[in-house]
């Protein structure tokens, strides 16, 4: 048998991989948000842009209700049913549909709303200088550092425009 080729590093065989591997995830304000994620982007050496392998057991859901300020996100389904929340609508999803969630779109979480798990191919890009909105929360999120989330309050976020810093002759 011969040995992989420098190009198979860019090949990642998801039936090869460990499920016990996936990172399991929980937003911290959602009682209901549980996520079991392998990456398959970052093996593949891909770093712009971000895709994984979910699954969201059956009655949970996949984080808390946000949007985007500059990234764009998708989830294609891939086994079981659920529900996404596009702002106050729930729209029935299943195998083979495809989600597109633009930048300033409508805030979005995925619900496992079957017995079965719920499994993803998910997916976005990584622009700098994203935030996060959740609605329901009243916070905005945004990367602090390598590895801290910073969430503020929305109502004591003052926001002042660039205009407000030229001096006055």
């Amino acid at each position: 048998m011969s040995e992989p080729s420098a190009k198979d590093q860019h090949v990642v065989r998801t039936t090869q991989l460990d499920p016990a591997s996936a990172m399991h995830l929980s937003h911290p304000f959602n009682d209901r948000s549980e996520l079991f994620m392998t990456r398959l982007s970052d093996p593949a050496g891909l770093h712009h842009v971000g895709v994984s392998l979910a699954r969201i057991p059956a009655g949970k859901e996949s984080f808390a209700l946000h949007v985007h300020s500059i990234q764009e996100e998708w989830i294609y389904v891939l086994s079981g049913r659920g529900h996404v929340r596009l702002d106050d609508q729930e729209i029935p999803i299943g195998p083979g549909d495809f989600v597109g969630f633009p930048a300033q779109g409508p805030a979005h979480l995925i619900r496992n709303t079957s017995e079965e798990d719920l499994v993803l191919l998910q997916g976005g890009d990584r622009r700098k200088g994203d935030r996060g909105y959740f609605p329901e929360l009243g916070k905005v999120g945004y990367q602090h550092d390598e590895g801290h989330m910073a969430l503020v309050d929305e109502d004591k976020l003052e926001v002042l425009p660039f205009t407000r810093w030229l001096a006055q002759d």
